[in-house]
């Protein structure tokens, strides 16, 4: 037994010193890792969703078909591909310019949280489809977001403004929910689609703040809020809360409110707002009674439709890692491998089998 414990202290000796080495020196190189500024921290991705449809499509043909009919097929697409060659040779003999490109359908994702984190990925987007888009091209933003802070989603609006503003269409399509600062985004589309049951809607504000002002009365703690000027603090979490100060606060509510009812006014002049700004949400079928959105139908079904006119394009903004998180993962696993060798042979040894 003795023996046992001498070579398991000098193996857990050797694992720690080890593993503290190895954390020394990542911790040295992310310190100096982090003090460079990176210039680029991300890189745009597009992905054809032409070619991922039709990979679809062959994968269920030759599950489905049998090699005869596979080869039927790709005879008639043979055949298809020489007449476009053939008519293209004919415009050419005819001194004809060259057929107009084809229509671009740029896709954007944006799922959104209570602090619109996506914007800033969409700002990147949304910079690179306008460097190339024409007004003939369409964007088209698969939207999901149950909405969040009013300034953040402001700015992710502004994005979505700036292809209206190029006189781009803009097609938004909601799948499962787009309410309060997500229709305030949804509401710029030149076309807004939504499925069935998704929630549209939630044009209003709301605030919410505990207040311990009593809790702390009650065990003798003063809590003191030094301002300068008269509407720097309305409401406190701590402090005791005014009459003026809730009024003040209700105010700011309400201004915020109308600022949203003229914003969706301004897109949707179709809207009667006052009856629809109630802070209520409705599911896609309702919500096309009251001209909330233009038209029932999944994203999946729009694009899928538009395959053959057009040539489809997923455009994101992917983060680069830097090397300090690069690193960070490095150590976790190398943390995870080590323990976890150490634990077999602890498991495996005679001390624990008895």
């Amino acid at each position: 037994m003795s023996e046992f414990f001498a070579q398991y202290g000098l193996f857990l000796a050797k694992t720690i010193t080890f593993v503290l080495a190895i954390a020394v020196v990542i911790a040295l190189i992310a310190a100096a890792a982090q003090r460079r500024r990176r210039d680029n921290e991300g890189e745009i991705q597009v992905q054809s969703l032409n070619e991922h449809f039709q990979d679809m499509q062959h994968a269920i043909e030759d599950a489905v078909f049998d090699e005869f009919k596979l080869k039927q097929i790709a005879k008639e697409q043979k055949k298809r591909d020489k007449a476009e060659a053939k008519a293209q040779k004919q415009a050419a003999k005819k001194g004809l310019d060259e057929e107009p490109e084809r229509k671009r359908i740029f896709v954007i994702d944006f799922d959104g949280d209570i602090h619109a984190s996506e914007a800033d990925a969409m700002r990147e987007e949304v910079s690179a489809i306008l460097s190339l888009a024409r007004e003939e091209d369409e964007v088209v933003v698969r939207l999901e977001s149950p909405g969040g802070l009013v300034h953040s989603y402001g700015f992710a609006a502004s994005q979505l403004e700036r292809i209206r503003r190029r006189n781009i269409p803009l097609t938004v399509c909601v799948d499962k929910v787009a309410a309060s600062g997500g229709y305030m985004m949804a509401c710029i589309a030149n076309r807004l689609l939504a499925a069935p049951f998704a929630l549209i809607g939630s044009i209003g504000v709301v605030a919410q703040i505990p207040n311990f002002h009593r809790l702390l009365q009650r065990n003798d703690v003063d809590y003191e809020v030094l301002t300068a000027g008269e509407y720097k603090r309305t409401l406190t979490m701590f402090g005791e809360n005014t009459e003026a100060g809730r009024q003040k606060f209700i105010e700011e509510l309400e201004d915020t409110h109308s600022l949203f009812k003229e914003f969706v006014s301004e897109y949707r002049p179709q809207l009667n707002i006052e009856e629809i700004a109630t802070g209520e949400v409705w599911f896609g079928r309702r919500a096309l009674d009251k001209g909330l959105i233009d038209g029932l139908e999944t994203s999946d079904d729009y694009l899928f439709n538009a395959i053959d006119e057009a040539d489809i394009l997923k455009v994101s903004y992917e983060q680069k890692l830097s090397l300090q998180e690069r690193l960070q993962g490095f150590s976790v696993n190398l943390l995870d491998a080590s323990f976890g060798r150490l634990w077999s042979r602890l498991s495996q040894s005679r001390f624990w089998a008895r």
